[in-house]
């Protein structure tokens, strides 16, 4: 297990890069600048040339090792070891001002929001998104869980084919569709809930529900045919022989072992869920980090991109790094 986990901490750097590499080919091939946005910010022609040279937006091979230092760490690291940091904090504190905050990631400025950096908007806007986030899972786990054992405790009854044909719906319709039709019933036709915002515990309903209603449908998928395949196996039929309730045998034997391709979904799907869908965060104005990177691509502030980008990465390998170790404790068997 320890070997494992250290086998794909290693693996973590090697990964990151090559998505570091394809992001940022790709963001760079997109047409426009990112100093000249009709709709932000105007600076003079000389104080663009002097943007690019700081920022080597003018060549991409510069720009890759400059930024690639700098969110890494390798920048920190070397500027520590060398002193630098201890001098400009020594040298802060003498003139009496505050020491300033050097990252140990650092994503850089952001070029769309002036006088913000990349790590102060994901500090703001990552809480928002893993909120909403873990929220969605869990009613997406309560909504899953409960339709496909219902389902496969009675196959081919009226209860199993409703939760089909619902779980059909979750997975067909995008999630822009069930955010439209849920705002306006709840948000219009009967004004029940806030329509958009953030800060009140009623902000997260609509959202969190029309983010974990996809979620919840691939779970009860998962979770019948689990069901039903464990419901036949000999260990039920003993343990139903042993005179066990039938409760126990569901959820103690059938359930633990149905619920194991229901965790290899979870490892990608809560890492997306945290990292905030990017359209739910859209339709319902919601400050989260899909909502700064839909407007980064818009305005090519590469910065933003490409932080957003690893810090999506860093989280979705973590996460199915957790799958695979709860694996273990779900099942010891497994190795």
């Amino acid at each position: 297990m320890i070997g494992m986990i250290l086998r794909r901490l290693a693996a973590l750097p090697v990964i990151l890069i090559v998505v570091y590499t394809i992001t940022l080919t790709l963001a760079w091939a997109v047409p426009g600048n990112p100093l000249e946005n009709p709709e932000g910010r105007q600076p003079p022609a000389e104080v663009i040339e002097a943007m690019k040279r700081q920022y080597n937006l003018d060549s991409f091979p510069r720009f890759y090792l400059s930024y690639l230092d700098s969110a890494s760490g390798f920048e920190f690291i070397r500027d520590w070891v060398s002193g630098e940091i201890s001098r400009d904090r020594a040298a802060a504190l003498g003139s009496g001002q505050i020491p300033p905050v050097r990252p140990i990631f650092n994503f850089g400025p952001s070029l769309q929001y002036e006088d913000w950096t990349v790590n102060e908007i994901v500090a703001g806007a990552m809480p928002v998104s893993i909120t909403l986030g873990a929220l969605a899972i869990l009613i997406a786990l309560v909504i899953g869980l409960t339709a496909g054992v219902v389902g496969a405790v009675k196959p081919n009854s009226l209860a199993d084919l409703a939760t089909l044909g619902v779980a059909l719906i979750g997975i067909s319709l995008p999630t822009f569709v069930i955010g439209t039709v849920l705002l306006l019933v709840f948000g219009v036709w009967i004004p029940v809930l806030p329509v958009g915002g953030w800060g009140r515990f009623s902000d997260l309903i609509l959202p969190s529900v029309t983010l974990s209603l996809p979620f919840a449908a691939y779970i009860a998928r998962l979770t019948r045919m689990g069901m039903i395949e464990a419901l036949g196996a000999d260990y039920v039929r003993t343990a139903r022989a042993k005179g066990l309730s039938e409760r126990s045998v569901l959820l103690r034997h059938a359930l633990k072992n149905a619920f194991l391709p229901v965790l290899s979904f979870l490892g990608p799907a809560t890492a997306l869920a945290m990292t905030g869908s990017f359209i739910v965060e859209r339709v319902f104005t919601i400050p989260g980090m899909g909502q700064h990177f839909v407007n980064a691509v818009q305005n090519k502030d590469l910065f933003l991109i490409m932080g957003v980008v690893l810090i999506f990465a860093t989280m979705l390998i973590l996460f199915n790094l957790a799958v695979d170790v709860m694996y273990r404790w779900v099942d010891p068997r497994i190795e």
